[in-house]
């Protein structure tokens, strides 16, 4: 969208689906499993939504027909091993892969 690269309608649907997001989906407060201070480091959490946030899976699909009709590839990755888990609310679950997950 920045680059110019998707077409005005395309453009309007991801606008709207991220205010969607930004009003519909709580901000974590954690990517690591550190003790505070957080920021000495790397944070490498990944952020998976859960099976039962299906309005937010929906949502998240309009952005993957936007970015698949511009060739990006897009892959869904699930699990039942999210790693060590940092955060938490209702639809989605921030963790740290376990040692040794790629």
């Amino acid at each position: 969208m920045r680059e110019g690269k998707l077409y005005e309608h395309e453009v309007a649907l991801v606008r709207e689906t991220l205010d969607w997001f930004n009003q519909n989906l709580k901000k974590p407060d954690r990517f690591t499993n550190s003790k505070r201070p957080y920021y000495r480091k790397k944070q490498r959490a990944i952020s998976w939504f859960k099976s039962s946030a299906t309005k937010h899976l929906a949502m998240m699909q309009e952005l993957v027909v936007v970015l698949e009709n511009h060739q990006v590839p897009v892959h869904i990755i699930k699990t039942t091993r999210p790693g060590y888990v940092v955060y938490e609310d209702e639809f989605q679950v921030v963790s740290e892969p376990f040692h040794g997950t790629k």
